[in-house]
C-alpha cells in the first residue's frame, strides 16, 4: 500500500505474492526484505526498476500499487476495457486431473462458449491426453476452436520432439515449455525441429535484465512467450519481453499466475492497453473460494470490466484496533474516544451503499479532521475508492469551486452561507448527495433546500455511532419529518424516552443518547430535544431546542436559550443574544409566546459560543448565562 506525502486521502494497492519454488524471488526471507524495500521507497519518494529487478513479485506489487495511486479506482488505465465498452477474451483452462474430469471440463468449457482450450498435460498417460485434443477436433476444426498444450517442463529431450509431431496432428496453436527450463542446447533444438510453435513460460523466470532478456532471445528464438508480470518483473518486465519478441518476430500471451482480484485486475487493465485480439490467460480469478471484491466479470469466454460496480475499490487499508477521535464539544468538554477500525469500514460501507457511490465518484471533505464527519469522509474515499478533494475548512467552502460532486458533506452553518452566494449555490445544486449535520437545521434553511433538485440528507449521529446512523430526506418527493435508520440499526426508547441505539457493528453496547426521540414502529424517529437541555422552571420543563425554533423568526440576529441558577424558579431560562434592544426585543417575545416561554432573562453578548464544528457550544452558553 502506498499514499502521498502531500496527499494522504489517495491510497494505492498492489499484490506480491510469489508463487513457491517457482518465483525467483521465493526467499526465507522475502517478508523482511519487502519491509526494507518499502522503507527505501518512503525514503526516496519512489522506486528504482533496476533496484526492483532481483524481486519481480514486488515490483509487480510496487507498479500496481502506484498505478492505483494515480488512477485512484480500479481503472488503472483509460482502455475501451475499464470503461466497460470492450472485453479481453481468454482461454478456457483444463487444468491435470484423471481423463474423465478433463474430458468433463473441456465439454463444459466448449459449451459456455470458449474458442480457445488450453490444456495441461503431461500428468496422465500421453495416448489419454491425445485421446483428450482428439476428441475436441473431431468436432471442431482449427478455424472454430484454438488449442493451446501447456506441459510444464514433463517431457524429456530425449522423447519430446516425437510427442510434438504426435501432437501436430491435431492442429495445436503452440505448445508451452514441452521440457524443463535451463536446457538451453536442447529447447533450441527443439525449437528449431517442432513441427508447430513452441512457447516459453518457467524458462523466462530469472531473466530479469534486459542483457539477459536478450541473451535469451537470441540463443532460442521462441514462437511466443508466455507472460506472467507477478514472475517476470511486473508491467515493466513484461514490457521488455514484448520488444524482445518483436526483435525475432515472436508473438506473446498475456496469463495470471494465481494472483488475487487485486493482481488479476491490474494483469488484466495493463492487458488491455495492449489491445489484445487473441485469447489471454486470465481466467484462474475464479478458482478463489475467498477473494478480494472487483468489477471483473467472465462473461462467457471473455473478461468484463463491470464500470458500473458498487464494490469498493480494493479493501480498506485499516487494521485491526481502534483510533482516536475527538468529540465536538457540544454538550460538554471535547474529549478523544477510541473507536475500532472495523467500525470505521463497516460505517463507510453503510453510506457507500445508502447513497450509491461508485469508485471514481467524487467527494468534497471541508470540515475540520480532527472530527469524527471528517475522518469518516476519509474513511468512505478509501473503501468506496472514491475521488477526494480536500479544502480548507471554512464558512465558505464552495468558494472558487464549480465542479461537480457526488458527495458533499457540511454544517449548516456552512450551507446558509453558501446559498448567500450564487455561485456558491449553484455548485451546491449540482452535488448528486448533500449531507448536512452536526447541527440542527434552521426551519429556514430546510425550507430552502426543499426545493434543491438533488438529493439532499439531515443526518443523525455522533462520534460514539461512528458519524450517521440514520438520514432524513429534506429535498423532493421522499422528503419527510423522520429519520429512517441504516441497516442493521434498530432503535428503541429508555425510560425518560430518550433514544438509545442498537448497532454492534458499531458500537459494543446499547448506546443511550440523552436524545429525547418519538419513534414509530417501522423505527423510524424524530427528535424533540436533548434531555440535558430541558430547563425546569418553577415546575415546569421548558426543551430549549424546541424553543429556539419556535422563536427563530422573532430573532433575525444570533441567538441562543440556555438557563440560569433562580432563587424562586430554581432555573431561570436565559436568552444570549447579540447586538439587540432588549426591551423591543421583550415586548416581540411577550406577544408571541406564552407566558412561561418567555425568557426571565435577556443577556446582549459580543458573539454566541460555537464549536469547531458548528455547532451552539452550550456549555460556554451555560457559563455566560450564570
Amino acid at each position: 500500500m502506498v499514499a502521498r506525502v502531500d496527499d494522504p486521502l489517495r491510497w494505492g494497492i498492489g499484490e506480491c505474492s510469489p508463487l513457491p519454488l517457482l518465483s525467483c524471488d521465493d526467499l526465507p526471507d522475502f517478508d523482511e526484505r519487502l519491509s526494507d524495500i518499502c522503507r527505501k521507497i518512503e525514503e526516496a519518494g519512489g522506486y528504482d526498476v533496476d533496484m526492483l529487478r532481483p524481486y519481480p513479485s514486488i515490483l509487480f506489487g510496487i507498479e500496481t500499487a502506484f498505478r492505483h495511486l494515480d488512477s485512484g479506482s480500479y481503472a488503472l488505465w483509460d482502455t475501451d476495457f475499464s470503461r466497460g465498452k470492450q472485453a479481453i477474451p481468454i482461454n478456457g483452462l483444463i487444468w491435470m486431473s484423471d481423463r474423465l474430469t478433463m474430458l468433463r471440463e473441456i465439454e463444459a468449457k466448449l459449451e459456455a462458449g470458449f474458442r480457445c482450450i488450453k490444456l495441461k498435460i503431461g500428468a496422465i498417460d500421453f495416448d489419454d491426453e491425445l485421446s483428450l485434443i482428439g476428441h475436441i477436433r473431431r468436432s471442431f476444426s482449427k478455424s472454430e476452436v484454438d488449442i493451446r498444450a501447456d506441459a510444464n517442463g514433463a517431457f524429456s529431450p530425449k522423447d519430446a520432439l516425437e510427442k510434438l509431431e504426435r501432437l501436430a496432428a491435431f492442429d495445436l496453436e503452440y505448445i508451452e515449455q514441452p521440457i524443463r527450463a535451463g536446457q538451453w542446447d536442447a529447447m533450441a533444438r527443439l525449437i528449431s525441429q517442432s513441427p508447430f510453435s513452441i512457447a516459453l513460460d518457467e524458462e523466462l523466470i530469472g531473466h530479469n535484465t534486459p542483457d539477459a532478456k536478450q541473451l535469451l532471445m537470441e540463443a532460442l528464438r521462441p514462437h511466443f512467450l508466455i507472460l506472467k508480470p507477478t514472475l517476470m518483473g511486473g508491467f515493466s518486465g513484461c514490457n521488455e519481453w514484448i520488444e524482445q519478441a518483436r526483435m525475432v518476430n515472436a508473438g506473446w500471451r498475456i496469463t495470471s499466475a494465481l494472483e488475487s482480484n487485486i493482481g488479476l485486475n491490474a494483469i488484466a487493465q495493463w492487458c488491455a492497453t495492449l489491445s489484445p485480439h487473441s485469447p489471454q490467460g486470465l481466467g484462474t480469478g475464479n478458482l478463489y473460494t475467498t477473494n478480494a471484491p472487483a468489477p471483473l466479470e467472465l462473461r462467457g469466454a471473455c473478461l468484463s470490466f463491470n464500470n458500473s460496480t458498487d464494490i469498493p475499490a480494493y479493501p480498506l487499508p485499516l487494521r485491526h484496533g481502534s483510533i482516536s477521535i475527538q468529540t465536538s464539544g457540544s454538550t460538554g468538554r471535547p474529549r478523544s474516544i477510541n473507536i475500532r477500525q472495523e467500525s470505521i469500514s463497516h460505517s463507510a460501507q453503510l453510506t457507500l451503499r445508502r447513497l450509491d457511490l461508485r469508485p471514481g465518484n467524487r467527494a468534497l471533505l471541508c470540515m475540520p479532521r480532527q472530527y469524527i464527519g471528517s475522518q469518516m469522509m476519509l474513511a468512505r474515499t478509501i473503501v468506496g475508492g472514491l475521488n477526494l478533494l480536500e479544502i480548507e475548512a471554512s464558512g465558505h467552502p464552495l468558494s472558487g469551486l464549480s465542479s461537480a460532486f457526488d458527495l458533499i458533506s457540511m454544517t449548516p452553518l456552512q450551507a446558509y452561507n453558501s446559498l448567500q452566494v450564487d455561485a456558491e449555490a449553484a455548485t451546491l445544486r449540482r452535488a448528486r448527495n448533500l449531507l448536512i449535520g452536526g447541527a440542527a437545521i434552521p426551519p429556514s434553511l430546510e425550507n430552502e433546500l426543499a426545493q434543491f433538485p438533488n438529493a439532499v440528507y439531515s443526518t443523525y449521529g455522533m462520534t460514539e455511532t461512528v458519524s450517521h446512523i440514520a438520514l432524513r430526506r429534506i429535498s423532493g418527493p421522499e422528503a419527510s419529518a423522520w429519520y429512517s435508520p441504516l441497516p442493521g440499526i434498530s432503535l428503541s426508547l429508555g425510560c425518560d424516552n430518550t433514544l438509545v441505539i442498537h448497532a454492534p457493528e458499531l458500537c459494543d453496547a446499547p448506546l443511550h443518547t440523552g436524545d429525547i426521540a418519538e419513534l414509530l414502529p417501522d423505527q423510524r424517529f424524530r427528535i424533540l430535544g436533548r434531555s440535558d437541555l430541558t430547563v425546569n422552571s418553577g415546575g415546569i420543563k421548558i426543551q430549549i431546542e424546541q424553543l429556539e425554533d419556535k422563536i427563530r423568526s422573532l430573532i433575525p440576529q444570533a441567538f441562543a436559550l440556555t438557563h440560569a441558577p433562580d432563587p424562586k424558579f430554581g432555573q431561570a431560562l436565559t436568552l444570549l443574544v447579540v447586538d439587540a434592544d432588549v426591551d423591543s426585543l421583550r415586548q416581540k417575545l411577550s406577544e408571541e409566546l406564552a407566558p412561561f416561554e418567555r425568557p426571565r432573562r435577556i443577556l446582549v453578548v459580543d458573539a454566541i459560543p460555537i464549536t469547531p464544528t458548528g455547532k451552539i457550544d452550550r456549555s460556554a452558553c451555560l457559563a455566560l448565562a450564570r
